[in-house]
């Protein structure tokens, strides 16, 4: 069978020239396609131009309009399925037809696949393109860079969001929970979405530092991609494993692994999202072009979501991997991989960025993952100036859109998702994907929240409940071993109780969403006995057992 690995998110060629400035090499379908010897001369002629650095005869980005039959708006994507919309809207081409949906939005689209993933510095001093895509957690890595490198670029439209499609798995039945891999092998692609989503939960876990670093992270060779992830599982040199699809589909079918946590549970944490030449956007005379790809690419999806066969047949006769993918595995299956993301539309968006009074997800998560990866050490330059979230995205194309769209309004206010108490029993009764302990400060004897705890709640525990936009949780209240335990039973579910209020009134999350409990002594995170094991000392561990502790449950 062909090789499998999608280039689809596969960052790895661009992480390491990020990270190291090493030459790009050649990964995903490329590696597929070179392998089935079924690459088309059409298909090495497009490649050649567009690996061998030199400018497209009517990019124009420095200058000039945009968007028109003679001149149109070209746009770096990868082989991913996320992207079928777009494919849909062009016609189901990768050049506009005619009576396409982006013909009718005024603007010509050159969509171009560089499954090798050149840098952004390297698409636009190039001018091979004027936009590309990215992972909203990995532009927030390569911004920093492309200053660097004497460019700037901003996000335009968020184009989809993953809801499944990455996982981490395992085999071995003991790993249930995020806690459950310590001491053991996890499997995955440095400073990838998988590392960052990894690395995400265990710090918000109940592991200890000293059980954190007992977390063995197995990078596997870039080379191999996430294809090498999946035989590391299978082949039994890895107890876990971090990744996305299709290869996380392909393992939990050839496997029978399970999944442990995804952004099933974690739905606001990885979006993708089209990035565009500053120069493009700063030239007023390209709004209209660009206005018309983002609202064409927002049709298109309503036209994917309408007729999903239709979608997978945009992406069979356009890109080889899923031509090869189809063949190998169906057209069933590439269908079924839709299921794991959303094609987000206007109403996403809206929704997404925060333009109907709801939060700006987009902006969080870019904030979030800078920290993540400057702390993992993936910047070129660590000491590269951190980036306003807020200058990351150009609004106005979206904006105007939504403003002209009372229904996409409407549908963003709305709640993602609808709770209820009964769902949250059933969820609870599942193993928590991961429980979050915070050492919410209470006077003795006491329930009452002071302004410490406010702010460690606003801090630790907000974040981690926006990440897990679909999850149920389970707040409780511990306390150590010292003093009565029947009292520390009824005080630790009073202050569980407090901690919800306050999610609740404050912050105006759905009280359906909580189940309250009083765990008094009964469940500690640290031997008491015999807290030199953690590598702490008895304060230190008695400080870990009375902490409240924020567990996530998927519905």
């Amino acid at each position: 069978m062909a090789k499998l690995t999608p280039a689809a998110k596969g960052l790895i060629s661009l992480v390491i020239l990020s990270v190291t400035g090493a030459a790009a090499w050649h990964l995903g379908v490329k590696d597929l396609v070179s392998s089935s010897g079924e690459k088309s001369s059409q298909s090495d002629a497009q490649n050649d131009s567009q690996n061998s650095g030199t400018k497209s005869s009517n990019t124009n980005i420095a200058s000039g309009k945009i968007g028109s039959k003679d001149n149109p708006l070209k746009v770096s994507i990868v082989s991913f399925h996320g992207y079928a919309p777009a494919i849909v809207a062009n016609g189901n081409s990768l050049s506009t037809k005619s009576g396409s949906i982006f013909e009718k939005n005024g603007v010509y689209v050159d969509f171009i696949i560089q499954d090798d993933i050149p840098t952004l510095s390297t698409i636009f001093s190039s001018e091979t393109a004027h936009c590309a895509w990215r992972t909203s957690d990995f532009w927030a890595q390569e911004h920093p860079n492309l200053r660097n490198a004497g460019h700037d670029a901003k996000a335009i439209v968020v184009v989809d969001n993953t809801q499944g499609a990455d996982a981490i798995i395992a085999r071995d039945k003991s790993i249930q929970s995020i806690e459950d891999l310590a001491g053991k092998k996890i499997g995955l692609l440095q400073f990838t979405p998988s590392d960052g989503m990894v690395i995400d939960a265990i710090n918000n876990s109940a592991l200890s530092k000293r059980k954190r670093q007992s977390v063995d992270f197995v990078y596997i060779n870039v080379e191999e991609g996430t294809a090498g992830v999946r035989a590391a599982l299978e082949g039994g040199r890895i107890d876990a494993a971090a990744l996305w699809d299709p290869d996380l589909s392909l393992a939990v079918k050839n496997t029978n692994a399970h999944v442990v946590y995804s952004t099933k549970t974690a739905t606001n944490l990885i979006y993708d999202v089209i990035v565009c030449d500053q120069r493009v956007i700063n030239n007023s005379a390209n709004d209209l072009a660009l206005e018309g790809f983002v609202a064409g690419w927002m049709e298109g999806v309503t036209a994917a979501e309408s007729d999903p066969d239709n979608a997978v047949e945009a992406l069979v006769q356009t890109e080889e991997f899923f031509t090869l993918l189809a063949k190998d595995e169906g057209k069933p299956f590439v269908k079924g991989l839709f299921k794991n993301l959303v094609w987000t539309g206007l109403e996403d968006n809206a929704r997404i960025l925060g333009l109907a009074g709801t939060q700006n997800h987009y902006e969080r998560v870019y904030k979030r993952f800078d920290k993540i990866y400057r702390s993992a050490g993936a910047l070129a330059n660590p000491n590269s100036p951190v980036i306003n979230p807020q200058d990351s995205f150009e609004y106005k194309y979206i904006k105007r859109l939504v403003e002209q769209s009372s229904t996409a309004k409407k549908e963003a206010s709305k709640p993602e998702y609808v709770f209820t108490k009964s769902e949250a029993k059933q969820a609870s009764k599942k193993e928590a994907a991961l429980t979050k302990p915070v050492l919410v400060g209470f006077k003795s004897g006491s329930a009452d929240l002071n302004k410490r705890a406010f702010q460690l709640i606003d801090e630790e525990m907000v974040p981690l409940i926006d990440n897990n936009g679909s999850a149920y949780f389970i707040v409780s209240g511990n306390t150590d071993s010292t003093g009565s335990r029947s009292v520390n039973l009824s005080l630790s579910k009073k202050r569980a109780q407090a901690v919800v209020d306050y999610l609740v009134k404050e912050w105006d999350i759905p009280a359906e969403r909580f189940i309250i409990k009083g765990n008094g002594p009964d469940k500690p995170l640290c031997n008491e006995k015999n807290p030199q094991e953690e590598g702490l000392s008895l304060e230190e561990c008695r400080a870990q057992n009375r902490t409240t502790r924020l567990a996530i449950h998927s519905r």
